[in-house]
């Protein structure tokens, strides 16, 4: 418990400064260096709202990370059949390419399953793209939890999943940028980029439900679910939310849910608008639900 709670053990913690430096540096190249009329940048109220959408996440990931770790604790002590050592670089790398599977997983859940999506939702709201969308977290972070608990199962101590995945989380804020264009190739094929995360956050048809990727893009080569930057995105929800309040941008979605779930007739369409994809209506099949529509209040 001390190693979870030390801040040395915490690598968000001590990234923390870098990203606002970033923020700032990124910030200043929009105002100063930008010729490009098409670049929309940065907007106030939009900045400040993801900032401050940011700041609720810490509380909320704490209240995360404190009530999973005893469940994860009870996993690894009473049903692990065997623990991995903490010190060896293999244990970590495992770890590490392990969450990040489960990350494109669990990603690619939230997006396809409605009510995984309408806790996601919050981070695609933004129309802007830049280093401040990456501060626009969820605080809602239970699907996490469901694909974490084979881990320490697997022998992996509970507190390195959450060292583990704060790698992750900062790999993914440097690539929530237009500043940066294509990488180079080998970098392109393997890593999730810029190029890679513009295109998920797109709304456009051709865009949508593709490169859930955290780390490696190789996950989304792997199942069908990679798209190439082919134009700048149109970024944000198919249906906007039009709104900056903080507790409608991170919970109207449960609320639309709720509404669709108490107004429909049979228990068969009641969970069909909470496990169907976001934008199912009575009576489709799930293929019919995964076409994209432009219209549907879905992914982004």
């Amino acid at each position: 418990m001390s190693e979870f709670l030390d801040p040395l053990q915490n690598p968000t913690l001590v990234a923390a400064p870098f990203f606002i430096l970033s923020l700032l540096i990124e910030l200043a190249a929009f105002r100063f260096l930008e010729t490009d009329e098409e670049m929309r940048g940065y907007e106030r109220k939009d900045a400040r709202t993801s900032l401050w959408m940011g700041v609720g996440s810490i509380f909320s990931s704490a209240v995360f990370k404190l009530s999973t770790l005893v469940v994860f604790v009870a996993v690894s002590v009473h049903l692990a059949p065997w623990h991995l050592p903490t010190d060896t670089w293999w244990s970590w790398a495992l770890l590490i390419i392990g969450l990040d599977l489960a990350f494109y997983l669990q990603h690619r859940f939230v997006h396809r399953v409605r009510i995984g999506w309408a806790a996601h939702q919050a981070h695609h709201s933004s129309e802007y793209f830049n280093l401040s969308t990456a501060l626009r977290q969820k605080w809602n972070p239970w699907a996490e939890a469901l694909f974490w608990l084979p881990f320490p199962f697997l022998g992996f101590e509970p507190w390195m999943l959450y060292v583990a995945f704060s790698f992750n989380l900062i790999f993914q804020f440097f690539v929530h940028t237009e500043r940066i264009d294509t990488m180079w190739r080998p970098i392109e094929l393997v890593f999730n980029t810029p190029s890679h995360h513009r295109v998920h956050h797109g709304s456009n048809p051709e865009y949508l439900d593709k490169n859930y990727a955290g780390i490696f893009i190789v996950w989304d080569r792997m199942f069908g679910t990679f798209q190439h930057e082919l134009f700048r995105p149109t970024y944000g929800l198919t249906v906007p939310v039009d709104t900056y309040n903080l507790l409608r941008l991170q919970y109207g979605a449960y609320g639309e849910l709720f509404r669709d779930v108490h107004r429909a007739a049979s228990w068969r369409h009641k969970l069909g608008y909470v496990f169907m994809p976001p934008g199912w209506q009575r009576g489709e099949s799930r293929v019919e639900a995964e076409q994209p529509r432009e219209t549907a209040s879905q992914d982004a």
